[in-house]
């Protein structure tokens, strides 16, 4: 392994000293520096003892329950935690049982056609890292660009893979996987967000390789630094001590609204890095010959990568994309798309709203619904009942009464109550198909992480703010507020998703009437653990109400929406039908809606739902912990890959690309936690000529689903 820095400030006077010759007089452009990259850090993995896919684990190391270990726990190498970084983020996203696929159906041994191999799949080549900013060091958007050995200047490609959820640079290896198998630059970007907070307390922070250091240490080069003064900083551990603050939520930059163009920065990165690399040289100059016109770029990722591969699409005006491949975007609507979406014969009433909306209407209802006697026999639903409504802890049901109480239930009993706030997320846009999922959803916190971190996002409030009520910090098994053990902040670049709660930083109530506590464990003003059901009341007046916070907010959800406007670049988006996180009434329906209506004829957008596919694969690859998901749900990793694939070969040779269908998969059945191994059929091809009850219908302004 070999690692070379090259210096920003030196490369930009050589830059400088170039541009001002002319070039070099046979009309190619000189290779020049964007402006907004600061130093980069290059190192070269040889594909043994080191790679770029599994930083050396290989196949069989990704697939081990033992996570690779630190020498020194408390003080992990840069290497460790990229180590850690790369196993843990591609095991977030992916089922890695054999059973569920891995190893057959994808996985680092399975070759670009699709071919099992006994090799390990690792990947030799030189990764680059850096800095987007715009001098400030308050922006610090990491990118990195992976360039296996295998690349081809003579014919050169490139893919994005912008990090899923709120996760660090590494967070969408596991789409970055397809492009290195490829022989095909990648090129990733943490979009403004990412796992390693800023330590209150110490005031301690991470820097791009994820190891900490004091802020005043790092300065600018912090990857993340709250921007508290210090008497700020005193009053704000003084009042509550031990916290946390999270880039996504606290950066008070509202990045989603940048994701698009922090996609476009990796793929302006890439270029610079490949034409510093095999441009050619004219003298002593470098010059741009590996350029757009001679090259394919496909944006890909999935959920909020998936998103920012899609904004990036729409911002792109100067042709650095040609295609677009996603899986479970999320797409932000405008409140005035005025499309239309329908299942069967049915108009659906509720769509398009923006992810902080449907988020914070989830984050009010999801723990009474999954109490609902109708979905009792789903993933998780039994342990949810005896973890959350048993005699000790009985906060489902609790949140059920104060729902009564507050006028937004109108039942008496908890399981009419369970049922009715069951039937209002169905009546918000959710299917049927992902009723089931509440209860594991709920169980893991998923909707008041999401809403906490996205409203302080949009709000671009800071941490002392305190929005809400709520906080991040370590807690005690009875909810009490407790520092955090060093060493899991010391990995928490490597294991954290950006999302609290992660890696032992809760989600606090700030205003619990015992006094701070964790989130679901806290007392409300009502003298009960209602799951914060005050809280959980703010967070959605936020996005529904008025006052200061509330118009920042919503300001914020207009900057991150998006036209639908693609600019005629084919695209393929998938979607899974269960998804309960990012429900395809709310996302890729109604996008695919707009995009006809803003392109008309000219639209190349393409639309596959998948049945029995939900948001989070990687829970399908937990059957003691979450039995039922393996029986019932299919890996929609699998068609991610076969977009890619189907707009690779749209683009270098022309093929057609599919056609907008629903796709049946076949779930493996068999008993929960116990389902036999997949097979081919259960994920079967989409179709070349979907048959009339498969296809889906998009005209302008409308979207037409089957059963």
């Amino acid at each position: 392994m070999k690692t070379a820095y090259y210096p920003f400030a030196l490369a930009s006077l050589a830059a400088a000293a170039l541009t001002a010759c002319g070039g070099s007089g046979d009309g190619a452009q000189l290779n020049t520096r964007p402006t907004w990259l600061g130093s980069i850090q290059a190192t070269t993995y040889d594909g043994a003892g080191d790679d770029l896919l599994t930083a050396g684990l290989g196949k069989s190391g990704m697939a081990a329950l033992v996570a690779p270990p630190y020498a020194d726990p408390l003080k992990p190498t840069a290497a460790e935690l990229r180590r850690l970084a790369i196993y843990t983020n591609y095991r977030a996203l992916l089922d890695m049982t054999a059973a569920g696929g891995y190893g057959s159906l994808y996985g680092p041994n399975v070759d670009a056609q699709g071919n099992i191999t006994t090799g390990e799949g690792k990947i030799a080549g030189t990764e680059y890292i850096a800095f987007a900013d715009d001098g400030t060091g308050r922006q610090n958007v990491t990118l990195m660009v992976q360039l296996p050995a295998s690349f081809n200047a003579q014919k050169p490609c490139i893919i994005t893979a912008t990090s899923s959820g709120s996760r660090g640079v590494y967070g969408g290896i596991s789409t970055g996987e397809w492009g290195l198998k490829r022989g095909c630059a990648v090129a990733y970007t943490d979009k403004g967000t990412g796992a390693a907070p800023h330590d209150l307390q110490n005031d301690t922070v991470a820097l791009i390789d994820g190891t900490r250091s004091s802020a005043a240490a790092a300065g600018k080069a912090a990857a993340f630094n709250a921007g508290l003064s210090p008497t700020d900083l005193a009053a704000f551990n003084g009042a509550t001590p031990n916290r946390f603050a999270f880039k996504h939520a606290h950066s008070q930059q509202n990045p989603e609204k940048d994701w698009g163009r922090n996609t476009l920065q990796a793929v302006e990165f890439a270029y610079y890095v490949l034409n510093e690399r095999f441009g050619t040289v004219s003298g002593n100059e470098r010059l741009k010959t590996i350029t757009p016109g001679n090259t394919i770029v496909i944006a890909s990722s999935l959920s909020n990568g998936g998103g920012a591969a899609i904004a990036a699409a729409e911002q792109d005006t100067r042709g650095l994309i040609n295609g677009v491949a996603v899986s479970e975007p999320a797409v932000e609507l405008p409140a005035n798309a005025s499309v239309t979406v329908k299942r069967g014969g049915s108009t659906v009433a509720v769509t398009g709203r923006n992810l902080i909306d449907f988020t914070s209407y989830a984050n009010l209802y999801q723990a009474c619904a999954s109490l609902a006697p109708s979905i009792a026999s789903g993933p998780y639903a039994a342990a949810f009942a005896a973890g959350f409504a048993s005699a000790a802890l009985p906060i489902a049901p609790n949140r059920c009464a104060s729902l009564k109480a507050a006028g937004l239930l109108t039942a008496t009993s908890t399981a009419s109550q369970a049922e009715e706030a069951l039937q209002k997320l169905r009546d918000y846009g959710w299917e049927a198909e992902s009723s089931a999922l509440h209860p594991s959803h709920a169980a893991f916190e998923i909707a008041p992480a999401v809403t906490v971190t996205f409203a302080n996002g949009l709000a671009r409030a800071s941490a002392k703010d305190s929005l809400c009520g709520f906080s991040f910090a370590g807690a005690s098994a009875a909810g009490a507020v407790v520092p955090l053990a060093q060493a899991a902040l010391a990995s928490m670049f490597a294991t954290g998703n950006g999302v609290p709660p992660s890696s032992g930083v809760q989600l606090i109530n700030n205003n619990g009437k015992l006094g701070a506590a964790r989130d679901f464990l806290s007392v409300s003003s009502n003298g009960t653990a209602d799951w914060n059901t005050e809280g959980a009341q703010c967070l959605r007046g936020l996005v529904t109400g008025a006052g200061d916070a509330a118009t920042r907010l919503q300001a914020g959800m207009q900057e991150t929406q998006r036209s639908g406007n693609l600019r005629g670049k084919p695209t393929i988006i998938v979607h899974g039908r269960s998804d309960a996180l990012l429900p395809v009434n709310h996302t890729s329906r109604p996008y695919a809606a707009l995009n006809k209506k803003v392109e008309g004829a000219a639209s190349k957008l393409r639309y596959v739902e998948v049945t029995n596919a939900q948001h989070f694969d990687g829970f399908i690859g937990l059957p003691t912990v979450l039995p039922g998901y393996d029986s019932s749900y299919v890996p929609l990793h699998v068609y991610l890959n076969r977009a890619l694939d189907a707009m690779y070969e749209h683009l270098a040779n022309g093929k057609a690309l599919p056609a907008s269908q629903v796709v049946r998969t076949v779930p493996r059945g068999g008993k929960p936690g116990a389902a036999p191994a997949i097979a081919a059929g259960n994920v079967p091809p989409w179709a070349a000529s979907p048959a009339a009850g498969d296809a889906i219908a998009i005209s302008e302004g409308a979207i037409a689903i089957p059963d």
